[in-house]
């Protein structure tokens, strides 16, 4: 699925404001083993950015980021493609170069997307009872196939190797660009 995992994310990129309700429903047109492979390899991705070194870079750019915007801005990053996701994992300053003006204005979710994190769920729904609707029952159960399959629901510690008033000496590219004028 890894590959078609970023060809879906590439494809939908295509759609701009519609990304995510275009990825939906591609997934709700799948097998339901592709929407859980989909799943799986959205949440690993999510979980390899899930370091210190992203979030501090997050923190500039967005002037704070709690917890939930930490997610929202990995899924935004997810939702860029992979190349734009390794090169921010490998040196968080790059996105100092990515988030110029002209990509700012194409990219009308930039920094964070919080609509992405439920897809492959929302997919599944769908097929279950043919609505997009939250259903306690069938998210329930979503997420209990997930684990069958194999994802580990286990908390990821972190340990910030930053404080707030070390971020304009560790960022300085971001700082200079987002310092004083933060995204959110």
């Amino acid at each position: 699925m890894n590959n078609n995992f970023w060809e879906l994310i590439n494809r939908s990129k295509e759609h701009g404001e519609g990304q995510v309700e275009w990825l939906t429903n591609e997934l709700v047109k799948q097998k339901t083993d592709e929407i859980f492979n989909f799943e799986n390899e959205f949440k690993n991705k999510m979980d390899q950015s899930y370091t210190p070194s992203l979030w501090g870079a997050a923190f500039v750019i967005m002037g704070g980021c709690s917890d939930d915007g930490f997610d929202y801005f990995r899924g935004w990053l997810i939702s860029r493609g992979e190349e734009l996701y390794n090169k921010a994992l490998k040196n968080p300053e790059y996105l100092a170069e990515y988030l110029t003006e002209d990509n700012l204005q194409e990219d009308v979710f930039a920094p964070q997307l919080e609509e992405i994190l439920s897809v492959a769920s929302d997919a599944y729904t769908y097929q279950k009872n043919g609505e997009f609707e939250y259903d306690d029952e069938i998210n329930t159960e979503f997420f209990d196939e997930l684990e069958v399959r194999g994802y580990k629901f286990e908390p990821i510690e972190i340990e910030f190797d930053w404080e707030e008033e070390d971020l304009e000496e560790r960022y300085p590219l971001l700082w200079e660009k987002f310092g004083e004028n933060p995204l959110t």
